[in-house]
């Protein structure tokens, strides 16, 4: 869940080309082996890898693609692949059968337009089954060195929205706003540091925000407290947000205890 937005920022803090570079610059030097943390030999392994990467860590999935691919090494392989085979195959990355129908989807469009080779165009890439925005960056970038945008994933998300470099739950909205902040040719790096960072220190239950290295340059609110050990309580709803005990009883239930006499009405004891 994404912090709510932050308070109006001072200059320094403000989302500018200038601070986002330093950003990167700290990144870079905090975390100079960040790479793309899934293995693969080419193009088309790595779409492969990035689709059954959704609701998946990538460790699962790196321990699942070996054999997947030695079955269906290549496009051509995995089109004319049986589903229930692709299934039982990668069903540990969770949601087995619809990455089932988007991996094999994906093959046979590869097969069907492009000869079974990975086209280096968004264009052309984002009309096959199973690839969206992200999963065409992400190839782009680290298979064929081109930068075509910034590839936006929860961690992106929840790491720029709390340094104040963008203010918005909508992967569409960050991304647009980060490449006219960073320079082309870092955009598939500053996914790689922004992801790596997010992982290592900006965590999303538990962030280490003692040790950042970005602590001075951080515009969430609640950085002090989770730096100085007393992470901030969920928010209790306000009196008026609460339901009052009538909302709460269902309707046309009357109250189960017998209505109380008036203090004026109350009847003597029969002698």
């Amino acid at each position: 869940m994404l912090p709510r937005p932050t308070k109006r920022l001072p200059a320094r803090l403000l989302p500018t080309p200038a601070r986002a570079r330093r950003i990167l610059d700290v990144l870079e030097r905090a975390h100079p082996e960040a790479r793309c943390a899934l293995d693969y030999r080419n193009a088309f392994e790595l779409a492969v890898a990035t689709i059954l990467s959704a609701q998946c860590t990538d460790e699962r999935v790196n321990h699942v693609t070996p054999g997947l691919f030695e079955r269906y090494p290549d496009a051509h392989a995995l089109a004319a692949a049986p589903l229930a085979d692709v299934e039982e195959t990668i069903r540990s990355t969770g949601f087995f059968r619809a990455k089932a129908r988007s991996i094999t989807g994906f093959a046979r469009g590869l097969v069907e337009r492009h000869g079974g080779e990975v086209p280096r165009s968004m264009e052309e890439l984002v009309l096959l089954p199973g690839i969206g925005r992200k999963t065409a960056n992400v190839v782009l970038g680290h298979a064929f060195g081109v930068n075509e945008g910034v590839a936006v994933d929860t961690h992106v998300l929840r790491v720029t929205n709390r340094l104040g470099l963008a203010e918005s739950g909508d992967p569409a909205v960050v991304e647009a706003g980060l490449m006219k902040l960073v320079p082309r040719e870092r955009w598939t790096r500053t996914t790689d540091l922004i992801i790596f960072h997010g992982r290592k220190v900006c965590d999303a239950r538990r962030p280490a925000c003692g040790v950042c290295p970005l602590f001075a340059e951080c515009a969430w609110e609640s950085r002090q407290a989770w730096a100085s050990g007393e992470p901030p309580r969920a928010r209790r709803p306000t009196r008026a947000a609460r339901p009052t005990p009538a909302a709460r009883r269902p309707a046309g239930r009357r109250p189960s205890h017998p209505a109380r006499p008036s203090s004026g009405g109350r009847r003597r004891r029969a002698r």
